[in-house]
């Protein structure tokens, strides 16, 4: 396994995800990017994993630090967004942005919708979260009402859902409400049961959505908190049968103190190592989290699900904070963060504990992946990197400067034979029963072929704020 540069993306890929088997769509803040379009810069493009190319795409809203998913009919969903600094775009505060499935695998035919006057949240939301409800909606998730030096010191401390629900009436959080001012990008997971699992700061809850009932859960341990600006990283295992019994899992962040002003914080505090695991049963929330360490401390990681069933843990800074300009002592032009982690650990989830965690034979990157950076895994099965830029707009020739070089990181399953999907549905109604045939390589027992189903998730920030699904098929 190593990492192979492989083109540029034109845009700052501050926000991934992808939208076919041959495209991934990448947004940035409409700023100074060098890709144009209709004479102006970009802040949107199509990525092309056949080519390693980036078309520019028309966005009208400043999507800087906004979410997104998929609605059960597969139109991307990206919404909320920023005060543009850019005076092309619009106040993407409240803007929903739609791009339907299309079968062009260039994506040039393709169309984004951006129409903020007609298509708009109920709130204004920068650095929300959204998850996928079992209903096929998209359930939007806090936020700030607009930027503010450091802290969310201006929440949105609600839910509303797209598309609308409750009348258009936003649902009040005391979550939300109790976990300020470290709550940006809360990490939101669909549970088998049809609730939800959160985290924000070193908090947790399952939320009842048919009821409207927030019941608290432990606090994560040592007070280390995982959410915006001191951003750790969280998954929802792998889902197995028979019971589908859901297990989360969240590492990294920092355990400094969120009353701690950012002109006394500083980029060479070191960031937290713990792993902290729960059980969402009776009896698993009951023994609270499980502790483990990763082999180093780290600020604004991500996870990402492989199709193997293990976690990789990947990105982010051994110290400092998220966010840009903050802390007393800013690396470069203003990274709050420093000491770029990067070789990526593999999390086994069935190993024992004190042993899931290992970086043998993992390859190292010299490309710093800090603030503003985004992962996921494609299609393919390989691992797509990109972004990094802790700065406000496109900055050169500075430590930690805006980065737009691409990644891939190939494991090994990609250069032997394995078995192939030979066609597929495009669309499936629910509860439909279908068949897909597959070619299962000669070397290969048709008896030892596992099926996993996964939702490969929407990627910013060096985390999933719409968190990738992963399900074990039954044999």
């Amino acid at each position: 396994m190593a990492f192979v540069q492989n083109g540029t993306s034109g845009i700052l890929a501050l926000e991934a995800i992808i939208v076919s088997p041959t495209l991934a769509v990448f947004f940035d803040r409409a700023s100074n990017d060098p890709l144009m379009v209709n004479g102006h810069a970009a802040w949107g493009a199509l990525w092309n994993l056949e080519t390693n190319t980036a078309s520019p795409l028309n966005v009208v809203s400043d999507t800087f630090c906004a979410t997104g998913g998929f609605l059960s009919n597969g139109t991307m969903v990206n919404a909320g967004g920023n005060i543009p600094a850019n005076p092309a775009a619009t106040d993407g505060r409240m803007a929903i942005r739609l791009f339907e499935p299309c079968d062009d695998p260039t994506g040039l035919s393709c169309t984004l919708v951006d129409d903020p006057n007609n298509l708009h949240l109920e709130e204004t939301r920068w650095y929300p979260s959204s998850l996928r409800l079992s209903d096929g909606s998209l359930m939007i998730v806090g936020g700030i009402h607009e930027r503010t030096p450091f802290y969310n010191t201006d929440p949105v401390n609600s839910f509303e859902f797209f598309p609308s629900k409750d009348g258009g009436v936003p649902r009040p959080s005391a979550f939300l409400a109790r976990s300020v001012p470290t709550n940006l990008f809360p990490r939101v997971f669909l549970l088998p049961s049809g609730k939800i699992f959160m985290v924000a700061n070193n908090q947790s809850i399952i939320y009842d959505i048919e009821n409207n009932i927030e019941t608290p859960l432990p606090d994560i341990p040592n007070g280390v908190r995982v959410t915006n600006p001191f951003d750790g990283t969280a998954a929802l295992l792998p889902l197995s049968p028979p019971d589908f019994t859901p297990e989360v899992l969240v590492c990294g962040g920092s355990n400094t103190s969120d009353l701690i002003q950012p002109a006394n914080l500083s980029s060479q505090d070191t960031a937290s190592d713990q792993c902290s695991r729960i059980t969402l049963s009776p009896e698993g929330i009951k023994n609270g989290w499980v502790l483990e360490r990763m082999l180093e401390p780290r600020i604004m990681p991500e996870m990402i699900l492989l199709p193997n069933g293990e976690v990789m843990i990947i990105n982010g800074g051994r110290s400092g904070y998220a966010a840009f300009g903050s802390v007393s002592d800013p690396v470069g032009n203003m990274s709050n963060a420093d000491h770029p982690v990067g070789t990526p650990s593999i999390y086994t989830p069935d190993a024992p504990l004190g042993k899931r965690i290992s970086n043998t034979g993992m390859p190292t990157t010299d490309i710093a992946r800090l603030y503003h950076s985004v992962v996921t895994l494609t299609p393919k099965g390989n691992i797509l990197i990109a972004g990094s830029n802790p700065n406000g707009m496109v900055v050169n020739g500075t430590e930690f400067g805006t980065e737009f070089r691409v990644e891939y990181l190939n494991p090994p399953a990609l250069s032997v034979a394995r078995p192939q999907i030979l066609s597929a549905p495009k669309k499936i109604a629910f509860n439909q029963k279908f068949t897909i045939p597959v070619s299962i390589p000669a070397n290969l027992k048709a008896t030892s072929v596992k099926v996993s189903l996964i939702d490969l998730g929407f990627s910013s920030h060096a985390f999933h704020p719409v968190p990738v699904s992963y399900l074990w098929m039954h044999s």
